[in-house]
């Protein structure tokens, strides 16, 4: 018995989307259809020698299963599953495509970059929170010395500080690029955001905390800078201003070095030319809580911060004052700085 095909030739190619031959994909289609087939039985138009091919391919691919006769007869044919046997073919193209959507889109924000240089432009406009991450992503990924940035307090456009570390960020410290970054205090009263600087700090970005920021923005390797046009327009149309080298460039840098030299660095132990040896004395939770009140938060956040009570907090810092004979937190905290005393 020969059977036709039982797909219409404008899905037959479907699977071959799915790096199967043409022919394999028609035997595969019978063989859903009719299993426990013998090669004779799926020949139809395509000829046996055609159909014994295409199911030893599907065979080694994992796409059929072989049964051969007891009596001698024909070998029998069965089609494996489609969800087990095409779901994995389907989520590594899918995952390829996603590969090749990003690499589009980069090639067609370095070409947009390149046309502005060539053209002379200092500035490009970017629309759209889509655009905006995309070359925010890209920057980061061409970056080859250094990465500057400023975190204010915002609600995120195009990304947000997890999502960046795991695009970007934490791939391009492996490749040893500088991560430098100014980020608002107020950061840190929120325990998600304050855990994840916590972390990239220990992972190696060297991060700054200033009480405000005037603006967001990324300079990468001093070639390039991406800030907001106008912040306020951000959570309606965001638009985004990119700045090749130029006096423009220049000024912003400087704006970023004066930030960040201004700033508490998060995770150093002291601020003094030549910091003091830690203290061993000095009880682990006292010296992060002493940290944490260096770089600025308020009791209560220091208490959310590391899962305490506001008045244990503010009594462990009054036996602290007693101990360094401090009559302010000013005083306290110069003594901790001394005397190595803070996280």
């Amino acid at each position: 018995m020969t059977l036709e095909p039982a797909a219409a030739p404008a899905e037959v190619s479907l699977l071959t989307l799915l790096g199967l031959g043409p022919d394999e994909d028609t035997v595969y289609r019978l063989l859903v259809d009719r299993p426990n087939s013998a090669p004779a039985d799926l020949a139809g138009l395509l000829g046996e020698a055609v159909v014994n091919r295409a199911l030893d391919a599907l065979v080694e691919q994992g796409l059929a299963h072989c049964r051969q006769a007891g009596d001698g007869g024909a070998p029998r044919y069965r089609a494996a599953p489609p969800v087990l046997a095409l779901g994995p073919l389907l989520e590594s193209h899918r995952s390829a495509l996603h590969r090749v959507e990003f690499l589009v889109a980069d090639l067609a924000e370095r070409h947009r970059a390149a046309q502005g240089r060539a053209a002379g432009a200092p500035v490009e406009v970017l629309s759209g929170g889509v655009a905006i991450r995309r070359r925010l992503i890209a920057m980061q990924r061409q970056a080859e010395h250094e990465a500057c940035s400023l975190v204010p307090v915002t609600q995120p456009v195009a990304i947000t500080i997890a999502d960046n570390a795991d695009e970007a960020e934490r791939e391009s410290m492996r490749r040893g690029v500088v991560l430098r970054s100014v980020v608002e205090r107020d950061l840190l009263e929120h325990p998600d955001s304050a855990a994840m600087l916590g972390q990239l700090a220990a992972e190696g970005q060297q991060i700054a905390v200033v009480r405000q920021l005037p603006i967001k923005m990324l300079i990468v390797d001093r070639r390039v800078a991406l800030l907001p046009l106008d912040p306020e327009r951000d959570e309606t149309e965001p638009v985004a201003l990119v700045v090749h080298r130029s006096g423009l460039l220049t000024a912003l840098t400087a704006l970023f070095e004066q930030y960040f030299s201004q700033g508490r660095r998060l995770g150093d132990a002291g601020e003094t030319s030549s910091p003091a040896r830690p203290d061993s004395s000095v009880e682990p939770l006292d010296r992060q809580i002493l940290g944490l009140l260096r770089i600025g938060l308020t009791d209560a956040a220091i208490a959310r911060q590391l899962g305490i009570g506001r008045r244990t907090v503010q009594r462990r810092l009054h036996n602290l004052m007693e101990r360094a004979d401090a009559s302010t937190r000013f005083q306290l905290g110069w003594h901790a700085a001394q005397s190595g005393w803070a996280d």
